[in-house]
């Protein structure tokens, strides 16, 4: 088998209402799709995901530098091919962002079609582990809800049998955050797993003293408290509060993950596939995680289809985050029931996006 053309492009998807974080209001999202075709009529599907623009960006260095190393190639040797664009014309303008982003869109269109070819779901090809993991919520959360819309939808998802509920903090005001938060965990109550995301709006002063202060509403994990290049800060942190600090959307690579670790400054690992540079580097940190009894929990930026796959693959998978945006996309979209992931069972990579949503949605 030979891969013999790369086809890429962009789709402009709304949320289903605007949402918004510390940094970000949006009411769209971008995909960059690659759909990787081989010479025996297999092709395989792969993506990654930006907050609303950059899209274009990606594409162009998808279509200018790192399509040619996969031109020609057997995809099973998908390692050799991630190397060689990694190592190709990108590496001196960029090993993190756009590249790496474009990378991670590449590589996991191999594995999909590399699946496919023995006719396997991701998961079994990469060995599998487990048939069911559970599943946490975050499309309830957001600051643009109200302290009632919050409540409500929270709530909501708690009687569908989600295992957790995850909310948006970073105001101006921190002590309008700790507000928040009392109210949700008292309408919740105690035995409800509930996670709180910073999105890198803190400085360390500000997570010093308000992180103390949230401890004493049982935070499950503390995600994204400072900017995701201090490591120094995120290890003073994790000494000092309770709370398990998690992170990982923002880390690129496998050293600035392995850094993470060895400082002790990350106890919930959150690698993306669609931000590290595909399922090869995703497998890679899992395993490095996993040498240092760290559960991985991914970042919801693949839309929980490529996910899905990983953690029923890995032994140190704690949750599979949800985010519903996508699920009309998608050929095989995911399945949760009672609040646990259920295994797919098509070959491939779960990647396949419907003819017609391309065709209402690229740009």
């Amino acid at each position: 088998m030979r891969i013999e053309d790369v086809e890429t492009m962009v789709l402009s998807v709304p949320t289903r209402r605007t949402i918004a974080d510390s940094h970000n209001v949006l009411d769209r999202f971008e995909m960059v799709v690659a759909r990787v075709h081989s010479d025996e009529g297999i092709s395989g599907t792969g993506f990654t995901l930006t907050v609303g623009t950059g899209g274009s960006v990606i594409r162009e260095a998808m279509e200018a530098y790192l399509k040619k190393p996969l031109l020609g190639q057997d995809p099973f040797n998908v390692k050799q091919i991630w190397n060689d664009m990694y190592w190709g014309e990108t590496h001196w303008i960029g090993r993190a962002g756009a590249t790496i982003m474009g990378m991670a869109a590449l590589d996991t269109a191999i594995w999909d079609l590399m699946a496919k070819a023995v006719e396997k779901p991701l998961w079994k090809l990469l060995g599998g582990c487990r048939t069911e993991v559970p599943a946490y919520n975050t499309d309830g959360g957001w600051l643009s809800w109200s302290e009632e819309e919050l409540i409500s939808d929270m709530t909501r998802m708690i009687e569908e049998g989600f295992q957790g509920v995850k909310m948006k903090i970073g105001q101006k005001d921190p002590w309008a955050d700790l507000r928040r938060v009392e109210n949700v965990r008292r309408k919740l109550g105690s035995q409800v797993r509930l996670m709180v995301d910073v999105n890198q709006k803190w400085d360390l002063h500000t997570a010093m003293v308000f992180g103390k202060k949230l401890e004493e509403y049982d935070i499950f994990w503390l995600e994204e408290p400072l900017h995701p290049d201090d490591i120094k800060g995120h290890a003073k942190l994790a000494r000092e509060l309770n709370p398990p600090i998690a992170l990982g959307e923002h880390v690129y690579n496998k050293y600035a993950f392995r850094d993470y670790m060895e400082q002790g400054a990350v106890e919930i690992v959150q690698v993306d596939v669609t931000r590290v540079g595909g399922v090869t580097e995703f497998l890679t940190v899992a395993a490095l995680a996993d040498s240092y009894n760290l559960p991985i929990s991914p970042h919801a930026g693949d839309l929980m289809q490529v996910h899905q796959h990983l953690v029923c693959a890995v032994p140190n998978a704690l949750f599979l985050e949800y985010i519903p945006w996508g699920l009309d996309l998608f050929v095989a979209p995911v399945v949760v029931r009672d609040g646990y992931l259920q295994a797919p069972q098509e070959p491939g990579a779960s990647t396949d996006i419907k003819e017609d949503m391309i065709r209402k949605y690229r740009v």
